[in-house]
């Protein structure tokens, strides 16, 4: 397993897909993976200290965490299948649960728990960013510092808009 950090949450256009960017700490592989509206709203709050009026899903099980007197230890990104990502969440006394990677990442934020990533899935999936490519890196975390979590916002459904697809690849 190898370290994860999260560069941030993004748009991808034409479709308007959100994608979450992690990065291997003290490496150079990063995984893209794409990620419903709310998910990446929930990310961007949390990566930005936005505290909403009422606590997100991802907040209230923090939250229950605390009550519970739980910790969350460490969270997987285990396997790729089909193009989904799944994750792991693995609890004090070693109890591990299966989450969407979008999930895992949200509650990870909220409580600074370590992101990991099995090396199979950095060695299928991680994309090598060259050196010269930097100043994108740089760019697109300038793009982070200046955009809002309602820029996630999910548009109203209509017949042109697609639902959510949680941590599916967008359509082709």
């Amino acid at each position: 397993m190898r370290e994860l950090e999260v560069v941030g949450v993004r748009v991808e256009l034409p479709n308007n897909q959100p994608v979450v960017l992690l990065r291997e700490t003290g490496g150079e592989r990063y995984l893209s993976i794409w990620i419903g509206a709310a998910e990446a709203t929930a990310i961007a709050y949390a990566q930005q200290g936005v505290v909403p009026p009422r606590p997100l899903t991802h907040d209230l099980f923090k939250d229950v965490l605390e009550a519970l007197n739980h910790e969350l230890e460490e969270v997987r990104i285990v396997a790729v299948r089909n193009g989904v990502f799944f994750a792991s969440l693995v609890f004090d006394g070693g109890v591990e649960v299966s989450s969407r990677s979008s999930d895992a990442i949200a509650l990870a934020l909220r409580t600074g728990t370590r992101i990991v990533g099995a090396e199979d899935v950095l060695e299928n999936e991680g994309v090598v960013v060259p050196d010269e490519e930097d100043d994108e890196v740089e760019k697109f975390r300038e793009f982070l510092d200046q955009i809002s979590p309602d820029d996630f916002e999910a548009p109203a459904a209509g017949p042109d808009v697609p639902p959510s697809t949680g941590d599916k690849p967008p359509p082709a």
